[in-house]
Order: C-alpha cells, then sequence, then structure tokens
C-alpha cells in the first residue's frame, strides 16, 4: 500500500511540473483517436480517409480548446455524409447542429464527452464514461454522453447501410430520409443506452456526494448495479440486440477504472474521522472531517564518490646526503657591531 501512495505521489507532481506538455499530449492521442475511428468507419470522402489528415487535424487541435476537437470531429463526419448522399448528409447537419447548440449552451465545460464516448463505443467498453463522469463530473455531463451515443448510432447506421444511403435516384429520396430518422432517432437501442447512462450519472452524483462512510464506494457499486438493470431489463422488454455477455464485462470494467480513479482522487482514511462542533451568533455548526490518505514522498539523491589512487609510501634512505654550497642557507649574523679591521 505505502508503494502505491508513493506512486500515486509522485505521478501528481510529475503532471503538475509538466502539465504544459501533457494537456497538449492528451488532446493530441485523443483527436488522433477521434478522427482515425471517422476515417475508419464512414471514410466515403477519398481525400480525407487518409491517416495524414487525422494526425495533421489532431496537431493543430492539441493547440486549441478541447471543444474545438468536436467541431472539427463534426465537419469530418459532415463532409463525409456529403461524400455518401444528400439525405446522409441533411440528416447529419441537422443532428450535429442540435447536439453542438445543446452542448455548448447546457454543458460547454465537458467538449472531450462529445468525441470520447463513440471511442468507448468502438473499444467494447461504453459503460465506463457514465460511472466515471458520476463520480467527478456534475448531472449535466448526461447531455454530452447522450450527444456523443447518437454520434455513435449515426456512424454505425451509416457504415452498415452505405449501399442503400449511396442509390441514385430521386424517387428513393423519401425512402432514405424515413429510414435514417427511423434508425438513428428512433433507434430503441440507442435510447435504451442514453436513459441507462443518465440514470447512472444521476445516481453516482447523488450518492458520492452524501456525508457518510466510503460513499465513493457506494456509489461505484450501485451506479454499476444500477446502469446493468437497466439496460438488462430494457433489453429483455425492448428485445434489442446488446450482448449479455458484453454488458457484463463492460460493467466490471467500468467498476474497476472507477475503483483506480477512487484511488488517486478520493482516498480518504475513515477510522480517522473527527467532529467538530462551535457556533456564532446566528448558527451552529456540525462539522464532519475526514483525513486524506497522504504519504511523504523521499528525495533520494544519490552521491557519487570518486575513489583515488592511493600513493605509494615513500622507504626512507639510510644516509642523508649533504646539501651542497649552493643549497645550504645564508649564514645570519645577529651581532649589530662591524666587522674587523685588516691587519
Amino acid at each position: 500500500m505505502t508503494t502505491l501512495l508513493e506512486f500515486r505521489e509522485k505521478l501528481k507532481l510529475f503532471y503538475a511540473r509538466a502539465e504544459i506538455y501533457t494537456t497538449p499530449l492528451w488532446k493530441f492521442l485523443l483527436a488522433f483517436l477521434a478522427f482515425f475511428m471517422i476515417n475508419l468507419n464512414v471514410g466515403f470522402m477519398a481525400r480525407l480517409k487518409s491517416p495524414t489528415i487525422a494526425l495533421v487535424l489532431a496537431m493543430v487541435c492539441c493547440l486549441l480548446p478541447v471543444n474545438m476537437i468536436a467541431v472539427f470531429g463534426g465537419i469530418l463526419i459532415l463532409a463525409h455524409a456529403y461524400a455518401l448522399s444528400l439525405e446522409a448528409f441533411g440528416v447529419a447537419t441537422v443532428l450535429i447542429l442540435i447536439m453542438l447548440l445543446l452542448y455548448f449552451r447546457m454543458a460547454p465545460g465537458y467538449g472531450y464527452l462529445l468525441v470520447a464516448v463513440p471511442i468507448t463505443f468502438a473499444f467494447k467498453i461504453p459503460y465506463v464514461l457514465p460511472l466515471v463522469m458520476g463520480l467527478v463530473g456534475t448531472p449535466v455531463t448526461a447531455i454530452p454522453v447522450a450527444c456523443g451515443t447518437v454520434v455513435y448510432y449515426l456512424l454505425h447506421y451509416m457504415k452498415l447501410n452505405t449501399a442503400m444511403l449511396s442509390e441514385s435516384g430521386t424517387e428513393t429520396m423519401q425512402q432514405k430520409l424515413l429510414n435514417l430518422f427511423e434508425n438513428v432517432v428512433n433507434n430503441k437501442e440507442m435510447l435504451l443506452l442514453i436513459v441507462a447512462f443518465s440514470l447512472t450519472i444521476l445516481l453516482v452524483y447523488v450518492i458520492r456526494k452524501m456525508s457518510v462512510d466510503y460513499a465513493w464506494y457506494a456509489a461505484i457499486i450501485m451506479g454499476a448495479i444500477t446502469e446493468f438493470l437497466v439496460v438488462l431489463v430494457g433489453n429483455l422488454m425492448l428485445q434489442t440486440t446488446i450482448g449479455i455477455l458484453s454488458l457484463i464485462l463492460g460493467s466490471l470494467v467500468a467498476m474497476g477504472v472507477a475503483m483506480v480513479l477512487q484511488f488517486f482522487l478520493f482516498s480518504v482514511d475513515y477510522s480517522r474521522t473527527e467532529y467538530v462542533q462551535f457556533e456564532d451568533d446566528e448558527y451552529y455548526y456540525y462539522v464532519k472531517a475526514v483525513p486524506k490518505i497522504t504519504i511523504a514522498v523521499s528525495d533520494k539523491k544519490v552521491k557519487k564518490i570518486n575513489t583515488q589512487r592511493k600513493s605509494q609510501p615513500r622507504t626512507p634512505s639510510r644516509s642523508q646526503p649533504k646539501m651542497s654550497a649552493k643549497m645550504q642557507p645564508p649564514h645570519r649574523t645577529t651581532g649589530s657591531g662591524k666587522s674587523g679591521s685588516r691587519n
């Protein structure tokens, strides 16, 4: 446990020192994954399908605010939809404009969720973000999570029905629009997941805000159970195609990620809880203080010692050589009288 606490403190110190480099890095990775996934699934415009385009756009987005990743992603989707058909372009334009306006009006600080949610669907772990955002966010994060879910199902439908949407002829335009709205806007599986994600975020947020012991652990467990039961019951009632095995594995992965996040963000020692009571002229105050689990990181300094050669001892000689006249020191006279006269 001590090793993990030391690692946590070192990681915090590293992130605080290197934040100027780590923030553009994670924005670049998020943008590149989003653009690459869009080109891989709905890469209908050949000029934009190259991974180089995704790389260049990601490099631009790493220097811009995180909301621009969602804007560039929406433009890229519209370009591919236009290359597919006018019907797909029209429906995608309406949906993306509504989502962006709703997002910028209600939750402008969570632009990364519009991009991160489709990525979690692509990696088969869509149940992670609702649990995580309930811990670190607010109930308003349900809006970008729901919008990201709609984006994923729009891309998924365009990918599965490429042949039908690309057919030319004015007689099929009305049928295309009806199919798009029926399978994207009125998709039972998509609506079920939006409801499950929103309930999970709200429940986790409410429980982890309670002033009870182990509130975060209770929020994680109750949120995972709620998400699992809502999706399971809705899947059976609406007869959707959500796999039970993927639901179980996704819920377990979501709980594991949430537990790791709890360790790094809200690690406290409930055994040392203190209760403080005081008053002023108008109120009585009852304060519950729970200390954080902290540990001092040892600053190890390695001192390098250079070993020097030991000088060989000198062997004393048997007889000391006599000093030459040149080497003899001059004779000093201590008297003050003059020297005698010559005879």
